[in-house]
């Protein structure tokens, strides 16, 4: 009987302690979070805040880790779009709690949120910028006889519907007074419009970044309408779903940290951060450095300065007068104490960034003119196939460069050009130039995007429009 019962306390001690240690380790298990992200990695200025994140592992390296966090495993999903209206609907649907898209597209998700979901969402930080309206645009073939959008009248134009560029057209058609028939306008995605373009089944093309850059870089397009002539601030954002964000505002600093980490890694090398994104987007390297290089088109920030904040409430008047859009609360939908709250961790000044709209220039010294660059609007770079990237303090030092290289068999994988009435990069090769040549010791030459700007300026120096060759051919 002993021998029992000392057998059955022994069996029940046990057994307890097998429970003890089970519960122990069902208390120890972490709890798994998942994290829908929806990025556009083929976007170039949402990539800070997606797939650089993503290949470098600046997320989980800034996600909370002590406190509440200590026993959560966040699992990030990441999900690629091509455009934001998918974004928005990932969200609405609870598969994404964090989206990346443009202005016109945020606009159209805080006011989708705000009409009736269950929760809202909350613009919590930007991305990059152009606060001048550049980044999007339109472009014809490289054939085409239009040169302005007044030229596409009654022709066959598309854009992606819902999108930053569509947004864009509608502000212009506003502007010239035009009605919906002034074309034959479609939706199109980004990968058909450009087939349809460069097959010639369209006339023209309206997209956002970076595909205005890309199809001429590509050799069969012509841009001819730049968003910088809204005089419409351009931008893109990060709007996060209100009920995650409550339920982990630590995750939500955490990210916007790994974003500014980001924006560190690509100013501090702009030159491999733009290979490093060609590689994994497989967009141009030429045309992501166009972007997000030295006195780019867009701007790396993530402060929502009060302009971005008067441009949406603006926009949102254009979508309502044009009955895309009812109400819109912008004030209820801006919230910046997250990225407040990541500059603070990182000990860096918000407001002092807030009201700052300095980028990075182009500075050093100019090798073929022997002299430093002063100015970014006035300079030039080139970038050779072979790799170097060098800068020139003028559009005359630039092309000498490039004639010599040429002389030496050397080839120009890009070069780089400032519009001299638009002030956005552009590609030297796709300029129009008014050049005066009466001395030809001292050229004197004036690049621009579009030809009616140069030929402006032409009249204006008694001189002529001429193309990136025949410019060159001038050059002894």
């Amino acid at each position: 009987m002993i021998r029992s019962s000392s057998n059955q306390r022994l069996f029940i001690w046990a057994l307890g302690a097998a429970w003890g240690m089970m519960a122990a380790v069902a208390h120890a298990a972490p709890q798994e979070v998942v994290v829908g992200i929806g990025t556009q990695n083929t976007t170039t200025n949402t990539v800070t805040g997606g797939i650089v994140l993503d290949k470098l592992g600046l997320l989980e390296k800034n996600l909370p880790k002590t406190g509440k966090y200590a026993n959560i495993k966040f699992i990030i999903d990441w999900q690629n779009f091509t455009s934001g209206p998918p974004v928005t609907n990932g969200m609405m649907a609870g598969k994404l709690q964090i989206g990346m898209m443009g202005d016109y597209p945020l606009l159209v998700n805080g006011a989708t949120f705000q009409a009736g979901n269950d929760t809202k969402s909350k613009l919590i930080a930007i991305l990059a910028y152009n606060q001048f309206g550049a980044g999007n645009g339109v472009v014809v073939h490289k054939d085409s006889p239009y040169y302005q959008l007044s030229d596409l009248k009654g022709k066959r134009i598309s854009a992606p519907f819902g999108s930053a560029a569509h947004g864009m057209l509608l502000k212009a058609m506003e502007d010239r007074g035009w009605k919906d028939d002034f074309w034959d306008l479609s939706s199109q995605s980004p990968e058909v419009g450009t087939t349809n373009l460069q097959e010639k089944k369209l006339d023209a093309h309206a997209d956002f970044v970076p595909f205005m850059e890309l199809l001429p870089h590509k050799g069969f397009a012509r841009k001819i309408f730049d968003g910088v002539e809204t005089k419409l601030p351009t931008f893109h954002g990060v709007v996060v779903r209100e009920d995650f964000a409550k339920q982990y505002p630590e995750f939500v600093v955490g990210y916007l940290k790994a974003v500014m980490e980001a924006n560190d890694w690509v100013r501090k090398n702009p030159k491999l951060a733009a290979e490093k994104i060609a590689e994994w987007t497989k967009i141009d390297k030429e045309v992501v450095y166009m972007f997000l290089g030295p006195a780019g088109i867009h701007t790396l920030d993530p402060s929502i300065k009060p302009k971005w904040v008067e441009t949406i409430k603006y926009d949102t008047g254009v979508l309502q007068r044009l009955g895309r859009v009812k109400q819109f609360d912008v004030n209820a939908w801006v919230d910046d104490s997250y990225v407040r709250a990541a500059f603070k961790e990182r000990g860096e000044d918000y407001e002092a960034q807030k009201a700052s709209f300095a980028g990075s220039e182009i500075a050093g010294q100019d090798a073929f003119c022997k002299k430093p660059i002063a100015k970014s609007i006035e300079a030039g770079e080139v970038w050779l196939k072979s790799g170097d990237l060098m800068a020139y303090s003028s559009a005359a030092c630039t092309l000498g460069a490039i004639k010599q290289f040429m002389g030496q068999g050397k080839a120009v994988g890009a070069s780089y050009l400032f519009d001299q009435n638009l002030n956005i990069k552009l590609f030297a090769d796709k300029a129009f130039f008014a050049v005066n040549d009466q001395d030809p010791k001292a050229l004197v030459i004036e690049p621009f995007l579009l030809k009616k700007d140069a030929e402006q300026m032409a009249a204006k120096l008694k001189g002529k429009v001429l193309a990136y060759e025949q410019v060159l051919a001038l050059i002894k």
